[in-house]
């Protein structure tokens, strides 16, 4: 796989009916090693190792409910509360990050209502804030650590 703008971690991997699975720490299971997987595995240790976010706050492939359709974020971060603090969106090292990408992780967000948002390609990175009193993105060098 590509070498993403991540720290390097050590992933367990392994081959199984000539696919290469990559075991995910947050849902304890292997999951078949696509471009975006390799991407959000990063992100998932990034947050636990550089971040210090607890396990325990973090969600992979969460559903949320928009009107009547069921979709999927790719990472929340909960805070002590239990509420979404973090909604991160990850994309393919070959997928540009546009509009349209930041348009899918805000309408999440109408339903997580997270205070800041991710979106990530591994490659590039993009973090804001949400100011929901003037309705704008605060865009950041970072995110916040735990």
């Amino acid at each position: 796989m590509q070498k993403l703008n991540f720290p390097s971690y050590a992933f367990k991997l392994k081959s199984s009916e000539n696919k290469t699975l990559i075991f995910d720490i947050v849902r304890k299971k292997y999951v078949i090693l696509t471009p975006e997987e390799w991407v959000r595995q990063h992100v998932v240790h990034f947050l636990l190792k550089e971040k210090n976010y607890p396990i325990s706050l973090i969600a992979v492939e969460k559903q949320l409910k928009i009107n009547t359709r069921i979709k999927r974020t790719d990472i929340v971060v909960y805070n002590k509360q239990g509420t979404p603090e973090l909604l991160i969106e990850c994309k393919a090292p070959s997928v540009k990050i546009t509009q349209t990408t930041f348009d899918q992780i805000a309408r999440y967000n109408l339903t997580a209502n997270s205070n800041y948002l991710m979106v990530t390609n591994g490659l590039a990175h993009y973090f804001c804030q949400i100011d929901s009193t003037k309705e704008a993105y605060i865009f950041l060098e970072d995110i916040p650590s735990y």
